[in-house]
């Protein structure tokens, strides 16, 4: 799958942002299955924070399609780290199992 096809490309940099905030918060007290969770609502405000940043008329219709924007593209972003750490996961056990 080609992320870069879903993802504007602004916000690319937030995937290995999300997948180091999820290592951080793995090594935390922060039980495993909250972390997709909490890395997709810290990927829809920092998508929020860029694309309204960018937003040059503040027009209702306006507004509404960056909220939209911002929730799937957060979405989008924390679902290719968590994606990205599932195949690092995965390959190190097959390293393990080949021992």
């Amino acid at each position: 799958m080609n992320y870069q096809e879903y993802i504007r490309p602004e916000l690319l940099v937030l995937v290995p942002v999300l997948y180091l905030i999820g290592t951080i918060m793995k090594k935390s007290r922060i039980r495993d299955s909250y972390i997709p969770l909490i890395l997709g609502l810290i990927g829809i405000i920092l998508s929020a924070v860029c694309i309204f940043s960018m937003c040059e008329t503040h027009s209702v219709a306006k507004i509404f399609e960056a909220l939209f924007t911002s929730v799937t593209q957060g979405i989008m972003t924390a679902g290719t780290a968590v994606y990205t750490n599932q195949l690092f996961v995965q390959a190190k056990k097959e390293e393990d199992n080949d021992r």
